[in-house]
């Protein structure tokens, strides 16, 4: 099974910009779908981003479409995030998450469709 590794959080000014990242091990990403999920102070884990096992396609909540990119690299067994134009809603810890599929190439939005979690890393955006 896959581990990851969530890093690249840390304080941002409002409308700057910011990149966390995940790293796999434990079997190929290649096999796995992403996401980005996250979770704010008393609320609720919420989807962020999605994409699928080649990084063909891609999904975004409509809170961070236009500023938020996914993107990965199944070479290297990575997965980025990288978020501009932030402000304090997007104040929150970062979780990413991954489920494995042997033939499907789709988008999961869910957070009940994916089974394997990293830790987290907090991202702070100070108005």
């Amino acid at each position: 099974q896959v581990q990851l590794v969530e890093s690249g959080g840390g304080l941002a000014q409002a409308g700057g910009s910011l990149s966390v990242s995940c790293a796999a091990s434990g079997d190929p990403l290649s096999s796995y779908a992403m996401g980005w999920f996250r979770q704010a102070s008393g609320k609720e884990r919420e989807f962020v981003a999605g994409i699928n096992r080649s990084g063909g396609s891609t999904s975004y909540a409509a809170s961070v479409k236009g500023r938020f990119t996914i993107s990965r690299d199944n070479a290297k067994n990575t997965v980025h995030l990288q978020m501009t134009g932030l402000n304090s809603d997007d104040t929150a810890v970062y979780y990413c998450a991954a489920r494995r599929l042997d033939v499907s190439y789709s988008v999961y939005v869910r957070e009940g469709s994916y089974r394997y979690w990293g830790q987290g890393t907090q991202v702070t955006v100070s108005s």
